[in-house]
């Protein structure tokens, strides 16, 4: 019951904001959005006992843009969050790597097990992906209708990401604890 509350609150205003847009458009559907974003978040809480930070940096996010898109009347803001949010993503795990935190280890540490040299790795690549997202999201919007934006932002982004974290098992078998190369600091993927 809980992984239903939880993937209800996870998934639900994307949902939400899909059914208003196909029924009318991306001005429709940013107010339910935001609001069906806001509702999710003390499900979240109930669940984990906290709200995942990547959960509260997007809701933010949501509601930031989707707010100057709605006060502005005009859909570029709301267009650039996907950008924003990568950016900021990707520079706060460099940041965190300068200043010897392993962030990505610290969200991912119960599902994955890597050596340190393993997680500065893949901090990297994750921060080099996210900065590809920004980019790409930067191009479509620019060069594409806002219905191929929609398709490509929940649809495309999703399949990319799902791709991009399959291609990291490579990596995380490298350095995992069972591998004997994972204490060292072989850094040649």
């Amino acid at each position: 019951m809980k992984q239903l509350i939880k993937s209800t609150a996870e998934m639900g205003p994307l949902a939400i904001f899909l059914i208003f847009y196909f029924n009318g458009d991306i001005s429709t559907a940013i107010p339910p959005f935001i609001t069906a974003t806001i509702i999710a978040l003390p499900f979240l809480f109930l669940i984990e006992k906290k709200i995942p930070v990547f959960a509260l940096a997007s809701a933010l996010f949501v509601i930031i843009f989707g707010s100057l898109t709605i006060y502005l009347d005009n859909e570029t803001f709301f267009k650039m969050k996907p950008t924003a949010l990568y950016l900021i993503t990707s520079i706060i795990l460099i940041v965190s790597l300068y200043f010897k935190k392993k962030l990505l280890k610290n969200l991912l540490n119960q599902s994955i097990q890597m050596s340190d040299a393993g997680w500065e790795v893949c901090t990297k690549i994750w921060s080099s992906f996210f900065i590809f997202l920004a980019v790409l999201n930067e191009l479509i919007w620019r060069t594409q209708s806002t219905d191929f934006w929609v398709n490509f932002k929940v649809f495309g982004v999703f399949i990319l990401i799902f791709l991009f974290t399959i291609a990291q098992l490579p990596l995380i078998n490298h350095y995992s604890p069972k591998s004997n190369r994972s204490e060292g600091n072989d850094h040649s993927l």
